[in-house]
Order: structure tokens, then C-alpha cells, then sequence
């Protein structure tokens, strides 16, 4: 078993060239270590199999590492010149995220697997002369090129994993036992499981910035829980405890699984474990290099559905809030193992590939009375992964985390025996799809706290035209034009006289109106569209929001607005979102102070019937503020409700004319203003605008 440096690397140190023969020795280990995996396959033919459907076969995982360095160096212009674009091309992208049912059938022209190790020999080489020649200062930072070097090892760890997972599909006649690959021989009857009380309280979730280790993207940032007391079970579910599911029919009551469970189970007609398989009466269990009795005494191995279903069928028998853990919680037991940044002095767990090339028994390694809170398999959670408050991408890897944040995938914790580098350390946030198998099990705790009160999802807005508006709303300025929710505020403060309420009318996603909640004491922000009004909640419930825009292309940037950064310490109280009906409010939407109608008039089916009816809403003395730059199509309003813009009786009739002819007998203009407004569509296109404003002040009756 190759031990050495399996632990990730410090990032600090006084002396840079034994910092660069450090950074040489776990850049040669990972990739000796990586190779020798693919050693288990006894012939070149296996690795053009794909045992897990949901994958490329193997010979594409064999390559692809090695091509990450080199994109991610040319990238980043640490690297003059590629060494095979074909290849570089070809094993870039892989087939990971992907749907139970969405089967991969593109046909490649693979190279042979001489062909991939020659490459790797010349990646190789390459790539150890950028460790000795490129700059390097302490401590290492993110924009250095030893955290490009890092990244591509921290990488290839996450890949000896996963490709250990699909080596374990292949049929055994292509594998061959390897000496530095031994599964443990310590098999037996499982313990009793039993249940730990730990104490909840207040905790905080995030990797610190200065944290002496590699980090990928999605550790970073701060997010405070309130946890509960809880009761956790003292070790993983063992292969003995779970069979007791499987032989009470588990897998064919359907009540247990939820929905996604159930069409998992109707597609793929699982009626166990992946890794068990039925001889006679017996239950055997394939491992790496081998087929063997069922340990019983070692953690089952199963997909976040199957560990669902297994806590839905305890709760019921035992009549308890029973489920999976939330990170937090896992977070919590946690505490019980000395931290490591980054490295113990001696491994406390099935860990780091320390021990075995396998699973162990559940109570071989113990975390002050809690078994197994690190190492032996990644325990499965209850929540899907998000960034925590701060997330932000690394350039030269921006899809590493954001195509994850969708709800869908699903964080495991701890790690498995063959968990090295980054995915050991306490901070590591790793998730997958919850039909994906990895080396993982589970254990369950009792809680009464539901699972929203610890965790959130907030996925990225994609929409093109939502992510733009947010962009308008929330984002920076550009070519030195004001916010335009921003300035429209600020010119019509000076004329407020009472501030008791405005309304927001045609609000879009909201800025304007959390900057009114600044100067009145309650704020309605209503628009039509559904979409938008989720955006602005989303972002007053949550303090942040999420989007991207588009750079060029297919390319995006992630975009992060949060409250903090609008100067809103705490999010205001005095601001509600309503889906509503310009033209057709509700009857407690009255008695504004001001009423702000911002870019809606020109895009409203009736807008004099909007004008008609929205002063009876407005107090004596209040504001009626119409901003809009005229764009009159027909597309959005009728051409016979165009208020201006078109010839009348053969004389030019425009917008400021129909606005005096209908506000005029109510209300006394009170100011005009030119309001320049930029829109981004791209990196390099904007549409810039010039909006006309006209406050109105209504007459006293």
C-alpha cells in the first residue's frame, strides 16, 4: 500500500525550495499513486467497458486527469503550449452529472491505452519542470501557480476515488489482485446500534480564508446553524443491520422511498445493494479486487436513496423522527475528532488509505463513543449543497461547485478509505446526485429540529432575462452611470413630504424597493411576473442572491448580491413582495404616500387605464413618479393604447402630452429629470438608455 503524503500539503513555510521538494513529492505520489490503481486491470481491452452506465469507461478517466493540468496551466498561461490538443480535447470534459435515466451513447474514437500512458509519461515530465521553475512565494496563495499545480493534484485524488468506484463494476475476470491494494480481513457479527445524545447549540460552518490547506471553492464563506440536541446512532449501518431492510421487503415498499426514489427503483428494478450480490442462500459482496462473504460487520454500502428509505422504514418501526444527518450535524460530531490542518500524526480512521483497500468493521475506530465520524465510507447527509454565504469561484475553475447547487446533489462527509488529500480534511464539501454510488454509507440520528431549520439551498438564476435584471438591479455600475432603482430613489427623496407607505408598482426584482424602505415605514414591491417577485423574496428571506450573465458565449459569470452589501445590517421588515396586476390592484393596496411606476407604463396592455385608476390609491399631497424611456411596441401594448409617440389629427402627439392631459386636473408636475440607465447583455455589450421621470405631487381636495 503506497502511505506516503497521502495527507494534502501545507500552504506556509519560511523556505521555498524545501516547499518546492515538498510540492514535487505529492505531485509524484498522487500521480504513482493513481497509476497503480489501474494496475488492479489486467488487460487493456477492460478499460473500453463501462460498467457504470452513467460514465465514460475507464480509459477516459485514465487521461483526463493528466489533460486537467495541462488546461488548467494553459489557462492560465503558466504553460507556453499544449501537448496533444486531440487528447486535450477529448478527455476534458466527463459525463458525471448526470440523470439515473439519461444514458450516455456518444461513440468515441479512444486512443489505445498505450497511446494515454505515453501522454501521461510526457504530462509528466512537463509538469515537473513547471514545479521547479515557476515562481513561488509563501504562503501559497490562489492566484499562485502552486495552487494550479494543487488543484490538479487535489484533482486527481477526487478522480482515484471515483475511478476506484467504477474499477469495482468491472467484471472480475479483467481484475487481478494487487499487493498494494489488500482489502481488511477482519470480518464478523455487527454490534448492536445504539444511540448517542449530543448537545445542540450554536455552530459555524466554513473554512476560514487563512486555513493552512488547499480549499476548493465551496468550503469558503460563513454560515451560523442553531442546532438542536440530537441522538445519533454510535456507528455506521452495518451490511448486518441493513439486511434486516432488504428481507423485510424493503425495496418493494414503495412507501418508503419518495418520488424520486420510486422512479429510481421502477427504472433500475434494485432489490439491493449494488455491491451485494445473491449466490443460493448467500449474500456475497464485491470489493475492489474481489468477491466475498458479506461482511456483516462492515458499513453497507448504498446511494443516498436507499439510506432514505432505510431511515422512512425505522422511523416507522420505532415511531421516531428518524433521518439522515444534516451537515451540521455531521459538522457537530465532527468536533470529536482532532482537527487536522492538514495533517495528524497519526491517521484516526480507515482513512487516507492508511489501513486498507476496503471498508472495515463499524466498531473498529472510535470518536470519543461515536465510531467512525471519520473514514471507512462518506456517510450520505440530508442536505443538498449550496454555498455558504461569501461563495465565490476561482477563475480558472468556475464550474467545479455551481452545476451542483441545483437541489439535486446531495453532500456525503467524513470520507472512505480512500479518501487522500483534501477530501480528508474537516472542511471538505463533496456531493453527488442521489442515485451515485461511491464508497458510502450512512448513519441516522433522531431529531425533532426539521431539516429547512439547518440547511438552504440557493441555487443560480439562469434565466437570461431574470439573471439580466438582477444584473440591472444589483449589480455594478458601468461606464460610470449610477444604479439606475439606485438614483431613481435618491431624486425623488427631496419631495417626500409624509412617510408612512409607498408602493412599488411594476417592481421587477426589487431594489428599488428595499431603497425606499430606507424613508418609509412600509413598502408594497408588486410586479406582474411571478419570476420576478421570487427573486426579490428570495433575497429579502435569505439575505442573498445568486445569477449568472452571460460573458460570451456559452461562457457566464457567477454573480452574488447580498443584503450586507446593500447596507441593510439586518433585512428590513418593512418590505413585502406581492404578485399583482398593475391595472387591476387589489383593494388594500391604498393610501401610498408615493407610488413609483418605474419602466411599466410603455409595457402595460392599458396604460391609461393604469393612470386612471392609480390616484384614487395615492393620499393627498403624495407622489405619483412615472420613469420610462417611451419604448412604445406593440408587442407589449396595443397600438391604439399608445399613450405618444404617434401622430394625432396629423400633429406629433407624445408621451409628456398624454401624461399632462390625463394627471393634469389631479396632480401638479413637480420636476422632470433625464435618468441614463445601462443594461448588460454580454461582457462586451450593453444597451444604454435614457429614461424620462416626471414626479407629480397630487393636488389637495
Amino acid at each position: 500500500m503506497i502511505k506516503r503524503n497521502a495527507q494534502t500539503l501545507s500552504l506556509s513555510g519560511t523556505d521555498t525550495a524545501s516547499k518546492r521538494r515538498e510540492l514535487t513529492d505529492y505531485f509524484r505520489t498522487t500521480w504513482e499513486l493513481y497509476e497503480s490503481l489501474f494496475e488492479v486491470i489486467n488487460n487493456d481491452e477492460a478499460f473500453f467497458l463501462k460498467p457504470e452506465p452513467l460514465r465514460h469507461p475507464l480509459v477516459f478517466y485514465f487521461g483526463h486527469t493528466a489533460t486537467f493540468f495541462i488546461n488548467k496551466l494553459t489557462l492560465a498561461k503558466w504553460l507556453p503550449q499544449r501537448i496533444n490538443p486531440r487528447f486535450e480535447s477529448m478527455f476534458a470534459v466527463g459525463v458525471d452529472e448526470m440523470s439515473w435515466d439519461d444514458l450516455d451513447d456518444t461513440h468515441y474514437q479512444w486512443p489505445r491505452i498505450d497511446e494515454v500512458r505515453q501522454y501521461r509519461d510526457q504530462v509528466k515530465e512537463a509538469l515537473l519542470h513547471v514545479i521547479d521553475t515557476m515562481p513561488l512565494t509563501l504562503p501559497i496563495t490562489p492566484d499562485s501557480p502552486a495552487w494550479v499545480i494543487l488543484m490538479g493534484i487535489e484533482h486527481e485524488r477526487i478522480h482515484l476515488e471515483t475511478s476506484s468506484v467504477i474499477i469495482r463494476q468491472l467484471p472480475l475476470e479483467h481484475i487481478s489482485p494487487h499487493p498494494q491494494w489488500p482489502a481488511c480481513p477482519l470480518t464478523g457479527i455487527a454490534p448492536d446500534n445504539d444511540l448517542v445524545r449530543v448537545e445542540g447549540g450554536p455552530l459555524t460552518q466554513g473554512r476560514c480564508p487563512d486555513r493552512d490547506s488547499y480549499g476548493w471553492d465551496n468550503e469558503y464563506g460563513r454560515q451560523q446553524v442553531q442546532l438542536e440536541s440530537f441522538q445519533v446512532s454510535r456507528f455506521l449501518v452495518s451490511n448486518q443491520e441493513f439486511l434486516e431492510f432488504v428481507q423485510s421487503g424493503g425495496y418493494q415498499q414503495h412507501r418508503h422511498w419518495c418520488d424520486e426514489g420510486q422512479a429510481w427503483l421502477k427504472f433500475t428494478g434494485a432489490r439491493h445493494p449494488r455491491f451485494w450480490q445473491p449466490r443460493d442462500d448467500l449474500w456475497l459482496q464485491r470489493n475492489l479486487t474481489e468477491l466475498v462473504p458479506l461482511p456483516m460487520n462492515w458499513p453497507v454500502e448504498v446511494n443516498q436513496l436507499e439510506a432514505k428509505a432505510f431511515c422512512n422504514w425505522k422511523a416507522a418501526r420505532i415511531k421516531q423522527p428518524l433521518r439522515l444527518p444534516t451537515e451540521a450535524e455531521w459538522q457537530k460530531l465532527r468536533q470529536r475528532v482532532e482537527d487536522n490542518n492538514p495533517d495528524w500524526a497519526s491517521i484516526p480512521g480507515n482513512l487516507l488509505l492508511d489501513k486498507w483497500a476496503s471498508s472495515c468493521p463499524v466498531d473498529q475506530f472510535d470518536h470519543n463513543g461515536i465510531f467512525d465520524v471519520v473514514g471507512n465510507v462518506w456517510q450520505w447527509t440530508e442536505t443538498a449543497i449550496d454555498g455558504f454565504s461569501g461563495f465565490e469561484v476561482h477563475p480558472l475553475y468556475d464550474d467545479f461547485s455551481t452545476p451542483t447547487f441545483d437541489g439535486k446533489h446531495t453532500l456525503m462527509k467524513g470520507g472512505s478509505w480512500i479518501s487522500t488529500g483534501n477530501e480528508a480534511l474537516a472542511d471538505s464539501r463533496y456531493a453527488f446526485r442521489r442515485h451515485f454510488y461511491q464508497h458510502a454509507g450512512f448513519r441516522y440520528v433522531i431529531s425533532h429540529q426539521p431539516v429547512a431549520d439547518t440547511q438552504y439551498t440557493n441555487t443560480y438564476e439562469t434565466d437570461a432575462l431574470i439573471a439580466q435584471y438582477l444584473e440591472f438591479h444589483y449589480g455594478p455600475s458601468y461606464f460610470e452611470v449610477a444604479n439606475f432603482p439606485k438614483a431613481v430613489v435618491n431624486l425623488i427623496t427631496p419631495h417626500i413630504r409624509q412617510q408612512c407607505r409607498a408602493l412599488d408598482i411594476g417592481c421587477s426584482v426589487g431594489r428599488a424597493s428595499l431603497e425606499l424602505s430606507r424613508r418609509f415605514e412600509q413598502v408594497d414591491g408588486i410586479d406582474f411576473s411571478a419570476r420576478f417577485i421570487q427573486q426579490a423574496y428570495e433575497l429579502l428571506q435569505r439575505g442573498e442572491k445568486r445569477y449568472t450573465v452571460t460573458s460570451e458565449g456559452d461562457l457566464v459569470d457567477y454573480k452574488q448580491v447580498t443584503l450586507s452589501q446593500l447596507d441593510f445590517p439586518e433585512p428590513p421588515t418593512n418590505v413585502r413582495f406581492v404578485q399583482g396586476d398593475a391595472c387591476n390592484l387589489k383593494p388594500q393596496f391604498d393610501g401610498y404616500d408615493l407610488v413609483l411606476a418605474s419602466n411599466l407604463i410603455d409595457r402595460l396592455a392599458n396604460p391609461r387605464l393604469f393612470l386612471n385608476t392609480i390616484p384614487a390609491r395615492i393620499n393627498d399631497d403624495g407622489l405619483l413618479v412615472i420613469v420610462s424611456p417611451y419604448t412604445w411596441l406593440e408587442e407589449f401594448t396595443p397600438r391604439e393604447h399608445w399613450l405618444g409617440g404617434l401622430k394625432v389629427n396629423g400633429e406629433t402627439y407624445t408621451t409628456d402630452q398624454a401624461l399632462q392631459e390625463i394627471l393634469g386636473s389631479q396632480f401638479e408636475l413637480v420636476q422632470q429629470h433625464q435618468v441614463p440607465f445601462v443594461i448588460r447583455e454580454t461582457a462586451r455589450k450593453f444597451q444604454h438608455t435614457l429614461a424620462q421621470m416626471s414626479i407629480w405631487r397630487k393636488i389637495n381636495n
